[in-house]
């Protein structure tokens, strides 16, 4: 599938701890309720620096970025 293919290259990685990044900034941001964001941020983000695809499983493919890569 392609957005697995996607999500287990290096600008899908790179994507998924951009988006991280993004939600944590919001939530911070602008506070209150809004926080809440921060947590599936921190989710993203960390998927993306362990080089991790959730996705993959439920599509046949490898856990790990790597060994689909590889």
């Amino acid at each position: 599938m392609k957005i697995t293919s996607l999500m287990e290259s290096t600008g899908g990685r790179a994507l998924r701890a951009l988006v991280g990044v993004v939600l944590i900034i919001i939530g911070f941001a602008v506070g209150g309720g809004w926080m809440a964001l921060a947590i599936p941020g921190f989710g993203f983000m960390l998927v993306g620096i362990v080089d991790v695809c959730l996705l993959g499983p439920l599509f046949g493919q490898p856990l790990s970025g790597k060994a689909v890569r590889g």
